[in-house]
């Protein structure tokens, strides 16, 4: 038999093999589907009031300033003519005096192809063209409040990113090359994952980020050695082993978020903040708060508060023996610490002898990009929601903060999943991202409406167990770090915060990167610098320009400056384990009840 025939014969019983793969992955897919519970619409989209607004600013403008809609219009149909004139050369084989374009840095058109293949990047340029006409036209309406701006902006961003040429087989280039490749299988391998992501969602589509048998909590990541020494309904407290012969003699303590788990800061041991705290001779603990059901859908900022930050402190005190502890907060456990220490001060509790807050907001003047669903339409849908389910689900959560970043959490993993069949990759950061949590209903709308809504803490109206606090009433030694990236907790806000404080010691340090990767900076990597400044807070802008900007990671910074605060050398303290060891029972498994 000649080869060509072998081949040819190969390939079909390949192709036949396939078509009856692609069939049942059909049926399952359509029984994965039916199984997707109703969603309330009003918490993916903006209400018709928003469209109304936008519509209305965008013809009154139209009205008012007719001759800019023509010169955007003719400008546009310009470029685009002479796009499809550079394309006829390209076809021709000819070079052209290509348009520049943004595309150099962009992931999304990485391949050669875009630039080399004229159908390619006749469609690149053509999208990119489109996206700046889009951006311009809705940035040159006026009219608009600040608000519904930056509400338009974003949501127009999402049809943007949404449209790009990439995220479609027909004009991904990488995706055909890689079909070609294969004979198809990248296609139906991207189905399986596709089919799979749906199955195990309930229905909902959420994108697996990072391969999930790669990574096991207590295994190779949130390693580090300790053993939970205290457990309520609210958290479980974890204490670290020693790993110095003397440690300071003042505990460390540090209350990170519930939206997610605490192991963001014991990652793989070469990146893991905890296991770094600990070898520097500190005795440390962290709160590794409780994964919701709705059996605690009546806990709020009070229990948070209570039960949690002030029942941790006081644990800490009692198993070492002192009377105070460094504190550490990291976003919403810092907005929540901040809160504490406001309260701490009015009934005269001095159990904390300083404050870090890492990438923490207690002003929420400037909410940052979460800001655009707060909105009444939104928070009327979100109220709905939690109170049939008594939390706010982690699936809306997760897929919320990825749209915040959308190329990079959501487009970008789906096309190399589902249109390259790529098994998703052994990454300890984007599986800690997937392994989110669910929020207790009362606490998510207090949350929500007191600090982004109302922004009660700064206006002095905040009433945390039965007292009326404020911003000014944090005294406590500060020492607080900002991402300069962050799209979360945006550092000019952070900085805000810090200002209005009480604190007569205010320490300001600004990092590169964003909410996670300027955290998780391990001064090994050299990775990510830091602007470390004066101790003048007035004016962000002023501060930022007479900073020193320092290669690397801030933890030595932090470390120099919590050991000034730490007290004497002792002999390392000896380890509890009854109640087992790290990570122990809160950071796995589904989330828990409140007991009968």
């Amino acid at each position: 038999m000649e080869k060509n025939e072998m081949d040819l014969k190969k390939s079909a019983g390949k192709f036949e093999r396939n078509l009856k793969k692609i069939e049942e992955l059909n049926r399952r897919f359509l029984s994965a589907i039916s199984k997707k519970k109703h969603s309330n619409p009003s918490l993916f989209s903006p209400g018709q009031d928003f469209y109304a607004k936008a519509f209305g600013a965008f013809v009154t403008d139209m009205a008012a300033n007719p001759s800019k809609i023509m010169e955007n219009q003719v400008g546009y149909w310009s470029k685009s003519l002479q796009l499809w004139s550079e394309a006829q050369e390209q076809l021709k084989g000819k070079s052209s005096n290509q348009s520049s374009d943004s595309s150099s840095y962009d992931r999304r058109f990485k391949s050669e192809l875009w630039n080399t293949h004229p159908f390619f990047n006749y469609v690149k340029k053509q999208y990119l063209l489109n996206s700046e006409a889009i951006s311009k036209s809705i940035g040159e309406i006026d009219g608009l409040a600040h608000d519904d701006r930056r509400r338009l902006n974003f949501f127009a961003r999402q049809i943007i990113d949404m449209m790009s040429p990439a995220n479609f087989l027909a004009t991904n280039p990488e995706a055909l090359e890689r079909a070609f490749e294969t004979e198809g299988d990248s296609l139906v391998d991207g189905l399986e994952n596709l089919v799979r992501d749906i199955e195990a969602n309930d229905g909902e589509l959420l994108i697996t980020l990072s391969d999930p048998k790669a990574f096991e909590v207590g295994g190779n990541i949130a390693a580090t050695e300790g053993a939970v020494v205290f457990r309520n309904e609210m958290f479980e407290l974890i204490q670290y082993a020693p790993k110095t012969e003397k440690v300071f003699s003042q505990p460390v303590v540090i209350f990170p978020p519930w939206i997610n788990k605490y192991y963001i800061l014991d990652l793989k041991p070469e990146n893991s903040f905890i296991k770094w705290v600990v070898e520097k001779g500190y005795t440390l603990f962290v709160v590794s708060w409780v994964n919701p059901d709705s059996s605690y859908r009546d806990k709020g900022i009070d229990a948070y508060a209570a039960d949690g930050c002030l029942a941790a402190i006081r644990e800490v005190n009692a198993i070492t023996g002192q009377d105070r502890v460094n504190a550490v907060g990291y976003c919403i456990g810092g907005t929540l610490l901040a809160m504490v220490l406001a309260y701490m001060r009015q009934i005269g509790d001095k159990s904390i002898r300083s404050a870090s807050f890492l990438t923490t907001l207690t002003d929420f003047k400037e909410p940052g990009e979460i800001g655009v669903f707060l909105d009444s339409h939104f928070l009327d849908g979100l109220e709905k929601e939690i109170e049939e389910e008594g939390v706010l689900h982690s699936k809306f959560m997760s897929r919320t903060f990825s749209f915040l970043r959308a190329n990079d959490l959501v487009y970008g993993p789906a096309i190399r999943s589902y249109m390259m069949g790529e098994a998703p990759p052994a990454f300890d950061l984007l599986y800690w991202n997937g392994d989110s949590t669910n929020l207790p209903g009362r606490m998510a709308i207090e949350y929500l409406l007191g600090c982004y809504r109302d922004n009660l803490f700064v206006k002095g109206e905040t009433v945390l167990l039965g007292r009326k606090i404020g911003i000014g009433d944090v005294r406590h030694p500060i020492f607080a770090v900002a991402c300069e990236s962050d799209h979360i907790a945006e550092w000019q806000s952070c900085f805000d915060g810090v200002r209005q404080m009480g604190s007569r010691e205010k320490n300001f340090v600004l990092a590169e990167s964003g909410h996670i990767a300027g955290i998780v900076n391990p001064p090994h990597k050299v990775k990510y610098g830091h602007f470390l400044g004066s101790k003048s807070l007035s004016n962000s802008g002023s501060w930022k320009a007479a900073a020193e900007y320092r290669k690397g990671s801030w933890w030595p910074a932090w470390e120099q400056w919590l050991a000034r605060r730490s007290g004497k050398k002792i002999g390392g303290r000896e380890l509890e384990t009854g109640l087992g060891p790290a990570p122990g029972t809160y950071v796995k498994g589904p989330p828990r009840s409140l007991p009968n």
